[in-house]
């Protein structure tokens, strides 16, 4: 078995030399993060004179990021290496908070024999 955790998005597991063992459930991870004020209006001049929103982009990447740690750490507990057919979704809740949720299938992997 590999000491690396696995992460992928489709819902099976192809390797050379791993296979899955033991599938231990539904794993998720969820993380609701707000944009100050000074981002919002910053933003919005990004948007009026066009461009990438660098601040949005890093709130993303950060959220998108802390629902992955929480989901694997939860896998982690049921003892598993593994998060097959992992899914995010991004949500607005009210107007300056987003929520991003991470789900996926834990599993138990072993060497192929």
């Amino acid at each position: 078995m590999s000491n690396k955790f696995i992460l992928t998005t489709t819902s099976s597991f192809q390797h050379p030399t791993l296979e899955i063992e033991e599938y231990k459930g539904i794993v998720t991870g969820e993380t609701v993060i707000g944009a100050n004020i000074f981002k919002d209006f910053f933003a919005g001049i990004r948007d009026i004179v066009g461009g990438r929103s660098g601040s949005y982009e890093s709130v993303l990447r950060e959220a998108k990021d802390t629902a992955i740690e929480e989901m694997k750490s939860q896998a982690i507990q049921l003892g598993a290496d593994a998060v097959i057919g992992v899914d995010l979704d991004y949500e607005t809740v009210g107007q300056s908070m987003l929520m991003v949720t991470a789900s996926g299938t834990a599993v138990k992997l072993r060497a192929k024999v």
